[in-house]
């Protein structure tokens, strides 16, 4: 079941009985709304509910998709990627690699901005898909493997990459936070970091959560450290998003954290439900918050 809800009151709008199970996080792009099942398949909706097309892809589909120049791109959890026709659901291509013995289970998806896909790899790699055609324009490696052990070695880029300017910046589960020039790839600077969640950014920073949950600041240009907030280690932080110049992030015991984006400090804290913080999203009202129980929970900062 998908339900609508409006974003001013969070009264439910609409539902929609999928009759599938749904595994994977709900987008809407070009005036469709896709969702992806445990099963594999991908299924989109118009706003009104209608179903529009159904498309299988044999593989279990746990990450949001995109929708950029009328092309719905889907990433399943072996790593493949989709690019499907947002009239009509049909594969336009599919692109895939060899993966090594041991990867991370991430529920990341790709970034699709203009006629560029961008998405993150084991190996520490990040790549660049031409939405067209699924063909490879670009890879940078943002960390290298490390260790001797299958284990040590895992340095997978798990979590989203932010765009900021001409610059791209991505973290890798062991390994580095690096920034990149887009048109040439040269890397602007790096930092040992290990982190599997999305990045954000501001004006001047761009916010990591590391498996530690320590959240830190590093300056956009330099990558030198701004700040770094360690009074919330251990607590499963979410992804960090910026709100109304703030850092927010959310912990596996149900708190909303808002944090200064000059010092770290820890500014406001919000109770929900008791149950873990999956998914904070910046909204024009302010931060919208989904819980493990099911809670949506709109937060004025």
């Amino acid at each position: 079941m998908v339900s609508v809800l409006d974003e001013d009151s969070g009264k439910i709008v609409s539902t929609i009985d999928t009759k599938k199970r749904v595994s994977g996080g709900v987008e809407v792009g070009d005036g469709i709304l896709i969702v992806g099942t445990i099963k594999g398949e991908v299924l989109a909706y118009d706003l009104k509910g209608k179903l529009l097309w159904t498309q299988s892809l044999g593989g279990e589909v746990i990450a949001p998709a995109a929708v950029s120049n009328k092309v719905v791109v889907v990433r399943t959890s072996d790593g493949r990627i989709f690019g499907l026709g947002a009239d009509d659901g049909k594969r336009r291509w599919v692109f895939q690699r060899a993966a090594p013995a041991l990867l991370l289970r991430s529920e990341s998806g790709v970034l699709a901005i203009g006629r560029d896909v961008v998405a993150g790899y084991p190996n520490g790699k990040l790549i660049a898909l031409d939405i067209d055609d699924g063909k490879l324009t670009w890879e940078v490696s943002v960390s290298l493997p490390r260790g001797a052990t299958e284990l040590e070695r895992i340095a997978d880029v798990a979590g989203l990459p932010v765009v900021d300017g001409n610059n791209i910046c991505a973290g890798a589960f062991q390994g580095k936070v690096a920034c990149f020039e887009i048109q040439t790839r040269n890397m602007v600077w790096g930092r040992d970091l290990s982190s599997t969640r999305d990045l954000a950014r501001d004006a001047k920073n761009i916010y990591v959560v590391d498996d530690s949950s320590a959240v830190h600041a590093l300056d956009k240009g330099s990558g030198a450290s701004v700040w770094k907030q360690d009074k919330l280690l251990w607590r499963r932080l979410s992804s960090p998003v910026v709100v109304e110049g703030k850092v927010v992030v959310g912990d596996g015991l149900g708190f909303v954290h808002v944090l200064s984006p000059d010092t770290g400090e820890i500014i406001g804290r919000l109770a929900t439900d008791g149950s873990a913080i999956t998914s904070l999203v910046a909204v024009k009202s302010g931060v919208l918050v989904q819980t493990a129980n099911g809670s949506v929970i709109s937060v004025r900062l």
